[in-house]
């Protein structure tokens, strides 16, 4: 019997999932356990919508091995995927790549302790807080929540009950410590970078936190660092976000709005022209390059 059969007649899609060490693995059923409302410990692998944390906008992530992955969609104008003996129409490709849970949690948490010009707001229990009113998804995160909140929260323990409020300070050295290990992995990335004054590095190292944080913080961020955050806004990307669609929450509805837009940005792409074929052969020659220097790492390891 071969891994596809079944499949006929089904749309089908390729996604790329980082693969994780045999340790994380093993520690996965813990983190991912049933949490006091028993919800969160049937989530491995799902693809969940929540909100994203800048835009609010509802986007795809997936949950898998008590871990949060942004999902990434790629597709050009025509192409398909060979698996084996299986052919899958869709061209399209979906790559999960890690994220840190905190960027995702710091809107939900800042809107929850209800802070006041004269106050610091309130503590509450993440029951509480991960209540958001069309997202139940956040309920499957209780446990990663309670692992990473104490980064950037003040937290109280009353019996058996651990409160959460959000703490100003702490979020404020947490995403300088995000600056300085994005400036430390570009200055790995090109020699380019290398020559670069420190200020020019950390502007992009803002610039690329920007897609991920509100204004309210990036604001706080560029004064704490010393950056026009003006500047930072013109050079941020608008990315396009990774709805849910509603035919993927159920395969028999009749709405067709994530599909429709799927389509649009299809046609939108296939429109541009297509690079010569004699070109080929560069892009082949990159990737051999790229996958020798992968080998070396390994080796080296």
């Amino acid at each position: 019997m071969s891994w596809f059969d079944g499949l006929e007649g089904k749309e089908t899609r390729v996604m790329i999932f980082p693969c994780l060490p045999s340790s994380s693995r093993e520690n996965s059923a813990a983190l991912c356990g049933e949490n006091a409302g028993g919800e969160s410990g049937n989530a491995d692998g799902c693809i969940m919508s929540l909100r994203h944390p800048k835009s609010g906008a509802p986007t795809c992530y997936v949950h898998r091995n008590g871990l949060v992955h942004e999902l990434h969609w790629f597709k050009q104008g025509f192409g398909s995927w060979f698996l084996g003996d299986y052919v899958s129409e869709d061209g399209s490709l979906f790559i999960a790549t890690g994220y840190d849970p905190i960027f995702l949690f710091l809107p939900i948490f800042e809107e929850a302790r209800m802070k006041k010009s004269h106050d610091e707001g309130m503590f509450r229990e993440l029951n509480e807080i991960l209540f958001v009113e069309g997202y139940p998804a956040y309920h499957h995160l209780l446990s990663t929540a309670e692992n990473c909140m104490g980064l950037v929260c003040e937290v109280k323990e009353i019996g058996s009950s651990r409160y959460f409020r959000l703490n100003d300070s702490k979020v404020l050295a947490w995403l300088c410590c995000k600056v300085n290990n994005v400036k430390a992995t570009l200055l790995t990335l090109d020699k380019n970078f290398a020559v670069r004054e420190d200020s020019e590095t950390s502007f992009d190292a803002v610039s690329l936190l920007g897609e991920y944080i509100n204004d309210t913080w990036l604001k706080a961020l560029c004064s704490h660092i010393g950056i026009d955050m003006d500047d930072v806004a013109r050079k941020t990307p608008k990315r396009e976000t990774l709805p849910l669609s509603t035919e993927e929450q159920n395969p028999h509805s009749s709405h067709q709005n994530g599909k429709q837009g799927n389509l649009k940005r299809s046609n939108s792409k296939s429109t541009k022209k297509s690079a010569p074929i004699v070109e080929s052969k560069n892009i082949r020659s990159m990737f051999m390059r790229a996958a020798k220097n992968v080998d070396r790492n390994l080796t080296k390891g």
